[in-house]
């Protein structure tokens, strides 16, 4: 048998860790409702929480493949969710660059996991598309549903053309340091209980 092809164990095992990922991106979108610019923080909060599974399901990856579809299926679950398709070329192109990036490690190192993950971070961002490109009809759905024009307003001010680099960027920074605090949690307690 190739040990290089995906298995059904493989696919079982992507399949495990999407819905880990999509639950952590679930509960910190939860607290965007507080105020709109935990909206924006996601860059930092979603790379340092989500870490930890995700360091973990690297632990579990060796073949070319499994980070992609894991992005395919996030693609597919932000526009189930109603996030639109807007945000689901960056969300598989990171995704597919963060699996050649991994691969050049080997899947074993861990400065290059670590780059794989900050990039593999930028999905996160695919949230502020629908923001951004569609503005004014985005504004108006927030009014709708019965959000209030300040929370509206500061969303926007927050969110738009010009500070979605730097969110990009912080994405980038605090998925790197995201997957340090993750290997430090596997090491800590996945690793004594035997289970990586």
């Amino acid at each position: 048998m190739d040990k290089k092809k995906l298995t059904a164990k493989d696919f079982i095992t992507v399949g495990i860790f999407t819905a880990i990922v999509f639950v952590v991106e679930f509960a910190c979108g939860i607290l965007g409702f507080i105020h709109p610019y935990i909206v924006a923080s996601y860059v930092v909060m979603i790379p340092i929480v989500g870490s930890i599974p995700m360091m973990l399901f690297y632990s579990k990856v060796d073949k070319f493949g499994m980070i992609t579809i894991m992005s395919v299926l996030i693609a597919i679950i932000m526009f189930v969710t109603g996030m639109g398709f807007l945000g689901a070329p960056l969300i598989i192109i990171a995704g597919v660059v963060a699996d050649f990036i991994a691969k050049a490690g080997d899947y074993k190192q861990f400065k290059m996991i670590s780059i794989s993950y900050a990039v593999f971070c930028l999905w996160i961002c695919a949230n502020y598309f629908p923001v951004i490109v569609t503005a004014n009809s985005y504004r108006e759905s927030l009014l709708e549903e019965g959000y209030s024009a300040e929370y509206t307003d500061s969303l926007l001010r927050a969110i738009n053309s010009k500070t979605i680099w730097v969110l990009l960027i912080l994405c980038l920074i605090f998925g790197y340091i995201g997957s340090y605090i993750g290997k430090i949690v596997v090491k800590k307690h996945f690793e004594k209980a035997g289970i990586v």
